[in-house]
């Protein structure tokens, strides 16, 4: 049995929270809750002139991978709302073949 998840690449998350309002939206959750929230890390000057800001969509112990939603043959609601396309849902052993041909920002996460 093929285990799911989330794979994102925040090195091009543009920090628009489409995906926190989308999880918001599906779950009902209060404006103290997130099932994913996107943190803001940065900037920091790494060297003279070359900064190193990101924003970084983080799952919450709220996510549950939208479970009725892929029931129904769905995706995330995050995934799927995610203006800049960091977010993508599939099987583990898929994202992890794609993470390998990513940078050092991207990241799997499995509940």
């Amino acid at each position: 049995m093929s285990v799911n998840g989330l794979m994102i690449d925040y090195e091009w998350c543009s920090g628009c929270q489409s995906c926190e309002l989308a999880c918001k939206n599906e779950h009902g959750y209060p404006m103290d809750k997130w099932g994913i929230k996107v943190v803001e890390f940065g900037p920091f000057e790494m060297e003279p002139k070359k900064l190193e800001w990101d924003y970084i969509p983080v799952p919450t112990s709220y996510c549950d991978l939208c479970e009725d939603r892929i029931a129904a043959g769905g995706i995330p609601s995050c995934a799927l709302h995610c203006l800049a396309g960091v977010i993508q849902y599939g099987p583990v052993e898929e994202l992890a073949q794609k993470l390998a041909e990513k940078g050092t920002k991207a990241t799997i996460f499995v509940p």
